[in-house]
């Protein structure tokens, strides 16, 4: 507890796989040791947005043998706060029986039928870069 600048706290998850990990202004703005909402939303998103690709591809007879995506939140100034304006995607893929363009072409369907992205929808940009491998 405390104020803004000076207060820490810790967080953690139902599922306990997040434990008390550090909380505070210098994890979110600084490089203190920790985690923070864009961190942990950023996550969200990459797990949520792998999940849709691979059952987008398995589900067009593609074999998603290995799938990894970066997900990068970006923050800008908004008025007299901050605001979440970009979440970049950048997934790297070793998918059989596919070409470039239509890993692409589903890479941009999961972008933007995940459950997360859908929550983003409307408020954050979202950007994302398909590599197939």
């Amino acid at each position: 507890m405390g104020d803004l600048k000076h207060g820490k706290g810790n967080i953690s998850t139902e599922s306990g796989t997040v434990s008390n990990a550090q909380y505070s202004f210098g994890t979110r703005f600084e490089n203190g040791t920790g985690t923070n909402p864009e961190e942990l939303l950023a996550a969200a998103h990459a797990g949520c947005f792998t999940m849709q690709l691979c059952a987008i591809l398995a589900g067009h007879g593609h074999d998603p043998q290995d799938v990894r995506t970066d997900a990068t939140c970006e923050m800008v100034k908004d008025g007299p706060g901050f605001k979440v304006s970009t979440m970049r995607l950048k997934v790297r893929g070793k998918v059989g029986n596919i070409d470039q363009a239509e890993f692409e072409k589903h890479v941009a369907q999961a972008a933007d039928s995940c459950p997360m992205s859908r929550v983003m929808k409307g408020n954050v940009e979202i950007v994302h870069e398909a590599v197939l491998e």
